[in-house]
């Protein structure tokens, strides 16, 4: 990967082959997550600027719906953004979110900087990576902040997981 291929305010997200930073944040629904205690089952992590925005709403709203197909092929689905545990339940709450939201703020965006998906705004950015059960990412990629990426993309590399 390239200066060229970085996303928007310089950071170059991590790439397809990379082995996934371990991390352990609060969730919205119980217990802190820890990556690597989920090894075995692919991952999707969704980082997204913030609760309550309506192009983030509607995306956490959509991977809710989506859910299902995530779950035909086993795989563990989290949002992350910068906000805090509380408001994460509350914005869960509000828009009918199952899945885990977790909370990478304190301190605020450590683990969307591993990622390479903090902007220099304070949040972080829109960004998909699907990680495979043996902690690798399989495949990454950071949108347009007004942009809501779909399913597509995940669908395609939980396909190619399962197909091997």
């Amino acid at each position: 990967m390239t200066l060229a291929d970085a996303a928007p305010g310089g950071q170059v997200p991590l790439g397809a082959g990379t082995p996934a930073p371990d991390f352990t944040l609060p969730s919205s629904v119980g217990d802190p997550v820890t990556l690597k205690e989920l090894r075995g089952k692919p991952v999707i992590l969704a980082f997204y600027p913030a609760d309550w925005s309506p192009t983030c709403s509607d995306q956490m709203s959509l991977y809710q719906a989506l859910a299902p197909e995530f779950g035909r092929f086993d795989a563990h689905l989290f949002g992350i953004s910068v906000d805090g545990r509380w408001c994460h339940q509350a914005f869960a709450k509000d828009r009918g979110i199952e899945f885990p939201l977790l909370a990478d703020f304190e301190p605020k965006g450590a683990v969307a900087s591993t990622y390479g998906v903090y902007s220099s705004t304070g949040v972080s950015k829109r960004a998909l990576f699907v990680i495979d059960a043996d902690s690798v990412i399989r495949w990454s990629h950071v949108f347009d902040r007004g942009v809501i990426p779909g399913a597509d993309g995940i669908v395609d590399a939980l396909d190619r997981l399962s197909t091997g």
